[in-house]
């Protein structure tokens, strides 16, 4: 060594750095054979004893040929256990040889050739990654916060209305096909950011804003996740969505009074219209109802007027034929039958014209002998 530690004093001992305060330790930092009064070690003297370890090892004391192989040997192999490696249950191993992708590994041990012929890139597939559109989460010592990012947010509808949206999309990296994840696109995040914004501007515009305030949040979130998975596995970028969320569907800012106020019209609209919908289907139905009722009270009248009229033809035609039989015993009882529909509910005083009671019949007067029980009765009441 040309700076080997030399015992010597004077101005030249100690390495190459010569001694420091006279304390006649050499070295860089001026210790003595190093370590000591907390400073650092000796480089010389640690050179010295790896090359008196080195020889011992090598038989006969000196490195010969022989001694360089067996080094040598022993230099690859431990260089070719260092490619030993292990893959995690979360990840899956990525081979690569002088830059090129040749394969990969599952669970476990496993080996590669170690640097610098190959590597090994380890991307774990089974995590799920949450991206932010329109507004980022800002978490602070106790809680979170959010806070909005107009450019992403604000986007145009297809009735040329502005529809502020904040969304979230979860995705990860597709286990079939992590290479393409890693080698394909530089920036993964950025790029499902930029395709999540863009997908959700293309179907945002594709729609009034009337349904995108109100019913179409499910559909929505369905077409950009779609949409979203095609463009990704158009460029080969390994990505799995799994999810499309949106967090808010609001007018702008400055015009959501406005939007509130035309919103709560067209629900009275709704409202009134169903009101008048359902008067409606009640009062229909009751209207029918009468008029079928109507109709068939005047079908039975008809009914039972024909059916009369056919029976008194009936029963004038059979007394006519019996009257043709016996004119004389007819007539007498069509007279009797006559008077007695006639006179039947009214007060009778009989006349005898040739008996002896001076033309008057006297007669028990049934109906005024039941009624004087009844009288009497009402009376005692009316006293009591």
């Amino acid at each position: 060594m040309p700076w080997s530690n030399q015992s010597g004093g004077g101005s030249g001992g100690g390495g190459p750095w010569g001694q420091r305060g006279g304390s006649g330790g050499g070295g860089p930092w001026g210790g003595g054979s190093g370590g000591g009064n907390g400073n650092p070690p000796d480089l010389e003297e640690i050179l010295r004893r790896s090359q008196d370890r080195l020889k011992n090892l090598v038989p006969g004391g000196n490195l010969g040929g022989r001694g360089l192989a067996l080094g040598a040997l022993v230099l690859i192999a431990i260089w070719l256990l260092s490619g030993f490696y292990f893959v995690r249950p979360n990840e899956v191993g990525l081979n690569v040889v002088f830059g090129k992708f040749v394969g990969k590994t599952g669970e476990g041990a496993n080996w590669n050739w170690p640097y610098p012929i190959g590597n090994v890139v380890k991307p774990q597939v089974t995590n799920v990654i949450t991206t932010e559109v329109g507004f980022r989460t800002v978490e602070a010592v106790r809680q979170s916060r959010q806070t909005d990012v107009i450019e992403e947010s604000l986007m145009l509808t297809g009735d040329e209305n502005i529809v502020d949206i904040d969304f979230i999309v979860q995705w990860q990296i597709d286990p079939a096909a992590p290479e393409n994840y890693v080698f394909n696109i530089q920036d993964p995040p950025g790029t499902v950011k930029a395709v999540a914004e863009g997908a959700m501007r293309e179907i945002i515009g594709r729609r009034n804003i009337q349904p995108v305030l109100t019913t179409d949040r499910g559909a929505i979130e369905t077409e950009v996740r779609q949409l979203m998975q095609d463009t990704l596995n158009g460029y080969n970028a390994g990505v799995q969505i799994r999810l499309v969320q949106l967090q808010k569907v609001d007018p702008p800012q400055q015009v959501i009074d406005a939007f509130r106020d035309v919103q709560a019209a067209r629900a009275d609209q709704e409202r009134l219209r169903n009101e008048a919908q359902t008067y409606a289907n009640r009062v229909v139905p009751e209207s029918r109802g009468r008029a079928a009722q109507l109709v068939q009270s005047a079908e039975a009248y008809k009914e039972q007027t024909v059916a009369e009229a056919r029976g008194q033809a009936s029963r004038f035609n059979a007394v006519y034929e019996q009257y043709k039989n016996a004119p004389g015993v007819t007539r007498e009882r069509l007279f009797l039958e006559t008077m007695e529909r006639v006179m039947g509910g009214t007060d009778k005083i009989i006349l005898d014209s040739t008996g002896n009671g001076q033309g008057v019949v006297p007669y028990l007067p049934l109906d005024q002998l039941q009624r004087l029980p009844a009288r009497g009765g009402q009376q005692q009441g009316a006293t009591r």
